[in-house]
């Protein structure tokens, strides 16, 4: 096959670095670990994305999760368009930002109250300041693997850009900040037994992915989430999950309400802002109480709920609850993996895939991956020849083996078949 013209992208990216460190505003955005250069986006639609040069790709990155009903959907765009028709921010409380939370507080089991932020990493950074408000003690609990944002106290072996860069922690987090979060092996239930008896009475809480995306998509073993939530209740400590990624996306009410354990916090984004900067964080009230203006713990935002980002997310939320797409996702994304693991088996590639709802990976890697020790033995130049050969065929796939991939209600059985036909291909090249 012809490899698709990138003229104009490359060109742009040789701009782009002259002025944004790396050409990116994200690492994550980076191509570093599967080489080359990343594409510039011109738009997108549906499911599909077009770049400058005008090349259409399948995509099954959805902005990292928020396009779950696919880009600009209808509603969406009309929900945004009617806000954006009043004002872009007014820095003062909107009818939408309290309709939004009565949505949000309606769907999730563990929130009677919330506050909106503008990312995943302001709802983490003020959950674990809450947490250690409300008890009174310093230490943390978090998993190796876990990626809950830049924020100092938890950029201790963390996942997502961390991982695929190879830099668990980060230059400028002083040692203090970190001194007091203990990293711990995601499903080692025995592991956070053993830590809770020792020190469980100092430990504000602990906070993990329910589904893990970030080190790729790995599922909670049985059993870990009940541990979790019964060696904190034990403790008297919090437990935080941070569904930032799974919250509205492997179920209408986050991971807590399909594995059935609630934490006591949940910190939510992506999908609760539609496509738009949002994030937010909601606990029992008696939690929520302490946050100021009725509480002495302190957090603000200028910007947090903005009308704009509240009326995309709202509009989201609203078309997922009315029109109840999580069969289709269901049974579109099974399809996908299906046909991705029966081409790594025909190919005689070490290969696993884990899916939970319409989150899946392909692992490089011949043993389920459950943690982060066994993620990071991914075969991650084989990923990269895939990641490179699948971009040729037009399929937009995040450019790191420790990502999720995401499947949109605007997938169509055309676009999954297209997929599996593509990475037949591709998988088969690179096993030569």
């Amino acid at each position: 096959m012809t490899t698709p013209s990138r003229d104009k992208s490359q060109a742009h990216f040789v701009r782009a670095q002259q002025s944004i460190p790396g050409g990116v505003n994200s690492p994550a955005r980076a191509f570093g670990s599967v080489g080359g250069d990343p594409l510039i986006i011109d738009r997108g639609e549906g499911a599909s994305l077009w770049d400058i040069d005008d090349n259409r790709l399948i995509d099954y990155v959805g902005s990292w999760g928020p396009h779950i009903l696919g880009h600009r959907h209808p509603e969406v765009i009309e929900a945004v368009e009617a806000a954006l028709a009043k004002g872009t921010s007014f820095g003062a409380p909107t009818a939408l930002e309290t309709e939004l939370a009565e949505e949000v507080i309606a769907a999730v089991p563990s929130v009677e109250k919330v506050r909106m932020v503008n990312s995943g990493t302001e709802a983490t950074m003020s959950a674990i300041r809450l947490a250690r408000g409300h008890t009174g003690r310093d230490k943390v609990i978090k998993f190796a693997g876990c990626y809950h944002g830049h924020v100092d106290s938890l950029l201790v072996e963390a996942g997502s850009g961390a991982l695929t860069l190879g830099v668990p922690s980060s230059p400028g987090v002083p040692a203090g900040c970190a001194a007091d979060t203990i990293a711990l092996a995601y499903n080692d239930a025995a592991g956070l037994a053993a830590t809770m008896e020792e020190i469980g009475s100092e430990v504000a809480c602990v906070i993990l992915e329910p589904v893990v995306g970030n080190m790729g998509v790995v599922a909670p073993a049985d059993g870990f989430l009940e541990a979790c939530r019964e060696l904190c209740t034990a403790q008297g400590s919090l437990l935080i999950f941070d569904e930032v990624m799974t919250g509205f996306r492997v179920a209408y009410g986050g991971a807590q309400s399909l594995f059935g354990v609630t934490p006591d916090m949940t910190t939510l984004g992506k999908i609760v802002g539609g496509g738009m900067p949002v994030g937010a964080y909601g606990g029992r009230a008696e939690i929520m109480n302490s946050i100021s203006p009725d509480g002495p713990v302190y957090q603000a935002g200028t910007l947090s709920g903005n009308p704009l980002a509240m009326a995309c997310g709202l509009a989201t939320l609203k078309v997922l609850r009315e029109q109840d797409p999580y069969p289709q996702l269901e049974e579109m994304t099974s399809r996908l993996v299906d046909g991705l693991d029966t081409a790594a088996t025909d190919a005689g590639l070490d290969h696993v895939v884990a899916r939970v709802g319409s989150m899946f990976t392909l692992f490089f890697n011949p043993e389920p991956v459950t943690s982060y020790d066994v993620s990071a033995r991914n075969d991650t130049e084989r990923f990269a020849a895939y990641h490179r050969g699948m971009l040729d065929h037009g399929i937009y796939l995040p450019c790191s083996q420790f990502e999720a991939n995401f499947v949109s209600a605007a997938h169509t059985g055309q676009d999954v078949d297209s997929t599996i036909a593509a990475a037949r291909e591709v998988l088969t090249g690179i096993a030569d």
